[in-house]
């Protein structure tokens, strides 16, 4: 397997360290010049300006809370001997971060040096709270299941014969965007579990297609069952355009067609379990795609007559981006159209053929994006992520750069997706002694009785396992934790329920 003994390889590339981010020094400056410049200026006539304006504001917001940590937390360094420092720390934090500070942290400061990892991880979890709590009550994105384009996308499914969409990216932090701003799709809309190079795990997908299937035979949701449509299983696996060696995906060694094949392989062998396993002609969609992580540009393989994947065959957003950025809004979509199955308008393309037009003129507004907020290519090329996220859920995580997901039920099961989130962290954190931060999160259903008590018990269990797996680092304050868990039953935020910062309660004796 790929993933075996990855975070111990030698040549496992380390991205840019935070906060002081640097960049590999083998790039191909031509290759990103020409994305910065190439029809610079000009906007596409299929961009949705508005849309793109008010991601960037999300994005700027959430970044900014995140990147203002370092800065506030080295002006309160520096007074950690003035008179009052405790009042005049909180102010501080309050006014640059809008979060109040440990004041069991603080308290120590007269008798020992401050423990600026502590408050350092402390913010990020708290910066992360605040994150999720406006998700879910202002619904920035627009994708609540509740929101207009929710349930228009739904809509626009079924009319494509797609009664659900599960989508698996790789856990790279750089594709935590991909349904939000790279697909534009209702993230309401989607399933979604982020595994290490894209190898989601079969038997696990099957049960969920299992559920899927169960849902519309006794619930007719979201369609009937006799209605003629598929479950569409999709593999987003990554590759760089700037510096193709070392900043593709690491499980798979920066090899983007070694990726490409890994993914197309999983998606056959669901396919294969779902058709061996079930009548009737139980069979699901397949589709893959690559995703250039400094454009965010797609390759959408095409398939085969058998149905296989087209390895070698794509079509190219970009490439359509170029030769259509000159033509009418009404031409280029014609253009589009016509590369897809040959038809002259989108109301004459019929299942996948729709589907995957609606995902080029998608990706379009996000090449435009990338093109007049990031000069056409992301200055962070490799990993600048801010925290871990372990365990099940984080719904309300969509930017680029901000989480490396490790999806898991046990430690153990999930050792290899963790290990690569630690390794790269100790490029980014800890080689400015700075501590990992770990989010863990188990998002359970209220519906189900003593669920959330299990929740509680799972993220108790991971935290423990954690703590043991990673000792030396936990034993010098260089990883914290910080346990959340979210009934996805109802629209609210993610719940602390503890972190390894809390009070220690001194013993009786």
């Amino acid at each position: 397997m790929p993933l075996r003994g990855l975070a111990k390889a030698k040549n496992f590339t380390l991205g840019p360290t935070a906060p002081m981010k640097t960049f590999t020094e083998n790039i191909n400056i031509q290759t990103k010049e020409a994305n910065k410049l190439k029809n610079s200026g000009k906007k596409h006539s299929l961009t949705n300006d508005l849309q793109n304006e008010n991601l960037y504001k999300y994005e700027s917001e959430i970044k900014s809370d995140f990147d203002r940590i370092v800065p506030t937390l080295k002006e309160i360094a520096r007074i950690q001997h003035h008179d009052d420092f405790i009042n005049t720390a909180q102010t501080i934090s309050k006014k640059d971060l809008g979060i109040d500070l440990p004041t069991h942290i603080l308290d120590k400061s007269w008798v020992k040096p401050l423990d600026m990892r502590a408050l350092y991880a402390w913010c990020v979890f708290k910066q992360h709270e605040k994150l999720s709590v406006n998700f879910f009550e202002n619904d920035p994105l627009e994708g609540s299941s509740e929101s207009e384009s929710a349930i228009d996308f739904e809509k626009f499914l079924l009319d494509c014969g797609i009664h659900l969409l599960d989508i698996t990216p790789c856990s790279d932090g750089r594709l935590a965007h991909s349904v939000a701003y790279v697909m534009r799709i209702p993230f309401s809309s989607v399933r979604r579990r982020s595994h290490a190079g894209a190898l989601f795990d079969i038997e696990n997908t099957v049960n969920r297609w299992v559920k899927t299937e169960h849902k519309r035979y006794r619930e007719n949701m979201p369609n009937e069952p006799h209605k003629d449509t598929r479950y569409l299983k999709v593999v987003t696996y990554h590759f760089s355009s700037v510096d193709p060696t070392h900043q593709g995906c690491a499980a798979h060694g920066s090899n983007d067609k070694l990726a490409a094949q890994e993914g197309g392989k999983k998606l056959l062998a669901f396919k294969e379990a779902v058709e061996n396993s079930f009548c009737c002609g139980a069979s699901v969609d397949l589709l893959l795609i690559g995703l250039d992580t400094d454009t965010d540009s797609l390759k959408i393989h095409l398939s085969k007559s058998d149905g296989n994947i087209d390895i070698e065959k794509t079509i190219s957003t970009l490439e359509i981006y170029d030769s259509t950025i000159n033509l009418s809004k009404e031409d280029a979509e014609r253009e589009i159209c016509q590369l897809i199955s040959k038809k002259s308008s989108e109301d004459q393309l019929y299942g996948m053929d729709k589907f995957v037009y609606k995902l080029i003129v998608n990706n379009i507004s996000q090449i435009d994006y990338v093109k007049k907020f990031h000069k056409g290519s992301y200055k962070e090329i490799g990993h600048a992520e801010r925290f871990i996220g372990v365990g099940i859920g984080f719904k309300e995580v969509h930017l680029r750069n901000l989480t490396y997901f490790s999806h898991l039920d046990t430690v153990e099961e999930g050792a290899p997706d963790l290990d690569v989130g630690v390794k790269i962290f100790t490029g980014l954190n800890v080689s400015q002694d700075l501590p990992i931060p770990v989010v863990i999160r188990f998002d359970y259903s209220g519906k189900v009785p003593g669920a959330k008590e299990r929740a509680v018990k799972d993220c108790k269990r991971v935290n423990n396992a954690i703590s043991i797996r990673y000792k030396n680092l936990v034993d010098q304050g260089l990883l914290h934790t910080c346990l959340t868990i979210r009934d996805r039953d109802k629209i609210h935020s993610a719940k602390i329920i503890g972190m390894s910062l809390d009070k220690k309660t001194e013993e009786a004796h």
